[in-house]
């Protein structure tokens, strides 16, 4: 063995791993028609940023509150009250009934091209959404996607939503491997913030020009797209 090839193995054992762990919304589906959606309802084209950011606001006031429930619910509750603050009348059946778009997200472009490149390269990958068993599953079949991914997890096994530690660390043993054995891929600052504090690797799409948070640990990959990810994992390993 080279002394360049010793140092590529070393390289890849302390930035990366063989389990990546995906985030779903964003990172791996397409969610403009869901914001384009939520702006229609809204009457406010962008609008949607914000009904986003408030659910994962409510997400977290009820997992420190040690309460739970569920995703489909806060998004709906939080659509609502959107709604009625801008006086448009929107009532709880119509607001679930819109977010059902969420079930029918269509992957990016490059996903399953790089999945598959990832796959035969004989990466171990899973979910790991705030969504529903459920609506994970339905999302990731109706994406056709599914068959890539040994395992399909969510936050309502233990009724915490991500970025709480305590998600990270099941999602891992679950695997079984230790948080440190894993890469958390997302493209929400937040999510890979939590991961790393976690003790998980991480790797961050930087979709939209988004950038990490700046108090966080820093990611281990940063990626424009997920064949962007690939490419560096594969050419690493």
């Amino acid at each position: 063995m080279s002394v360049l090839e010793a140092i590529l193995i070393e390289q890849f054992k302390h930035n990366y791993s063989s389990v990546l762990l995906f985030d779903v919304n964003e990172t791996l589906l397409n969610i403009e028609p869901l914001k384009k959606h939520v702006d229609d309802i809204l009457l406010e084209e962008g609008i949607s940023n914000l009904w986003f950011s408030s659910v994962l606001q409510y997400s977290l006031s009820i997992t420190v509150s040690n309460q739970y429930e569920s995703f489909m619910d806060i998004g709906t509750a939080v659509l609502t009250m959107m709604a009625k603050n801008r006086n448009i009348n929107l009532t709880v059946e119509d607001a679930r009934d819109a977010l059902q778009i969420m079930l029918h997200l269509k992957p990016h472009k490059e996903v399953s091209e790089a999945l598959t490149k990832l796959q035969i390269a004989g990466f171990r990958m899973a979910t790991l959404s705030n969504s529903s068993s459920a609506a994970s599953k339905i999302q990731l079949d109706n994406a056709g996607i599914s068959d890539f991914f040994e395992r399909c997890f969510s936050i309502d096994h233990l009724g915490k939503y991500k970025p709480h530690s305590d998600v990270y660390n099941w999602a891992a043993r679950a695997m079984n491997k230790s948080a440190h054995e894993c890469m958390l891929v997302a493209a929400h600052p937040w999510d890979v913030a939590g991961a790393a504090w976690a003790g998980m690797k991480t790797a961050f799409i930087t979709r939209d020009g988004k950038s990490p948070f700046p108090l966080a640990i820093p990611p281990n990959v940063t990626a424009n797209d997920i064949l962007d990810l690939s490419n560096q994992l594969v050419t690493s390993r």
